[in-house]
Parts: C-alpha cells; structure tokens; sequence
C-alpha cells in the first residue's frame, strides 16, 4: 500500500499543478489544520470544477443545470438514491468535465450547496476513493494491518461484488468491506441512509453476515459526504426492512462504522469517525 509520506508528495504535485502556488505555500496551508486533525489523504477533484444552478434532476442518472455564461446543460447525475435534500432546484451546484470524447454527457454532477454555506458529495464512486486512500493512508484505524486491497472481488452466494477486500498483513482474517455514501440528513446533525428503497444494500448486508458465519470480516463502512453530519442512522421511515436487516448484521457480527468528510471544491478528504446509532 502507498506510503503516507508518498500520498502527500502526490498532493503537494498535482496540487501545485492545479494552482499559482508552489509547493511550498501549500505545504505550510496544510500545517494550518485544525489541531487534532492526524494526516488525512485527500482525493482530489477534477479541475477547474463548472459552477452552475440546479434546473432539475430527472431519470435518476440526468441533471439539467443553468451554468454561469447563462446556457443550459445535461449532467451525468452518478447517483441512484433519490438525494433527499440534495436535489432542490436552484441549488448552486459544481461539475467535472471528461476528455472523453465519446461521452454522451461530458459533463458529471459532483457537488451541491445546502443551507447555503455547506457542501455534499453526490458523486458515489467518489466514497469508494475516500475509503480505500484513508485505508491506505491509515486513517481508518480500523482497516489497518493488511498487506493487500483489491477492489472488486466476487464474494457471498447471490452473486454480489465487495466493494473492497483485504488480505495479508498480520492480519489473520479476510475483511470483507461494503462502502455506502451517505448524502441525506435531517435536524441536529443526523445523517440517513439510504434516502430510497434499496434492495441492493439488504443484499450486501445479507453477504456480510454470511461472511462473518464464515469466519472473516464483514465491515459495512459509511462515507458521509457532509461536514454537518454528527451521526448515522438507519432510515427506517424510508426503507424499514433495510433498517431490521443491519440491526440482524450488527448482532451477527457485522462491523458497522462511518466516517466524516471534510469537503472542498478542489479536495475531498475523511476527516474522523462518528457514531452510528441503531437504537
């Protein structure tokens, strides 16, 4: 796995490529942190990021937006869920460019602003990044001491893909790990999930039991991609049966944790755990 000191000179680099600043200067802003933040990896965004105004989201995989010069765009919307919260037209919103010429829709929804001020990753595939760099980085203490990460692997009897899968190290059993991005949350820091019916997630957490009877390591890890979030709860009001099914994995031996996002327009990076709470 990449060292913490590589994946902090791969920053400064491409950091410094995407801006007027030399290494240097970034180097001494990162020493800025907060006091008793450890070195988080960050998954740097596509830039220049395109700021426009949320028209609407249709099809589940579209967003029509308003950009800056006044034209009107089609974006590739990269999540499934319903964005409770997250999908208000008007909403300043920011989005990639591919070089891919032969993209249908070049252009991909990242980020959204809401109550004005606070930023949320929609972008699912960007947790799956979060999570496997923080592995690796160490800052998800409790995936730490494994010699190997694939991404990807088969595993579990209904025919399902594990999102990422350790082995080695001095670690004596495989660990199984489900990513899921959380963007939805209500009053006094509460994050949910999922914010739609998931027949997918009760699958994946079937899987992970099935691997814990098995003797390995089931983790479900939550990814929130929100800095208000003081807390995960299951959404029982949305989707009651996914809720029962992670209070059967837990009391399995599943390992449910989530960590926190600080985001930025330039930078992503998981920041700290926080609590998820079942009662």
């Amino acid at each position: 796995m990449a060292s913490k000191g590589r994946v902090l000179r791969r920053v400064l680099a491409v950091a410094a490529e995407r801006s007027k600043w030399d290494e240097g200067h970034i180097w001494n802003t990162l020493l800025a942190r907060p006091v008793g933040l450890s070195w988080n990896v960050f998954v740097l965004l596509p830039s220049p990021l395109i700021e426009g105004r949320l028209i609407r989201r249709y099809k589940r995989f579209l967003a029509d937006v308003e950009l800056a010069d006044g034209s009107q765009a089609t974006a590739h919307c990269p999540n499934t869920g319903s964005m409770m919260g997250c999908a208000e037209p008007g909403s300043r919103v920011w989005l990639s460019r591919s070089a891919n010429p032969r993209r249908k829709y070049p252009l991909t929804w990242e980020l959204v602003e809401v109550d004005r001020d606070r930023l949320v990753g929609i972008n699912t595939a960007r947790s799956n990044a979060l999570v496997r760099e923080s592995i690796e980085d160490g800052t998800i203490t409790e995936l730490t001491g494994y010699g190997t990460l694939k991404a990807e692997v088969r595993f579990g009897v209904e025919g399902s893909r594990v999102d990422l899968f350790l082995a080695g190290g001095h670690r004596r059993r495989h660990c199984f790990v489900e990513v899921k991005n959380v963007t939805a949350a209500v009053a006094h820091g509460i994050a949910l999930f999922p914010d739609a019916v998931t027949q997918r997630g009760n699958r994946h957490l079937r899987e992970l039991m099935g691997v814990v009877a098995g003797g390995q390591r089931g983790v479900l890890c939550f990814s929130v991609q929100r800095e208000d979030a003081g807390e995960v709860r299951p959404a029982d009001e949305i989707d009651p049966d996914y809720g029962r099914t992670l209070r059967h994995a837990l009391e399995a031996g599943v390992e449910v944790i989530a960590y926190r996002a600080q985001m930025g327009l330039e930078a992503i990076r998981l920041r700290d755990r926080i609590p998820v709470v079942c009662s």
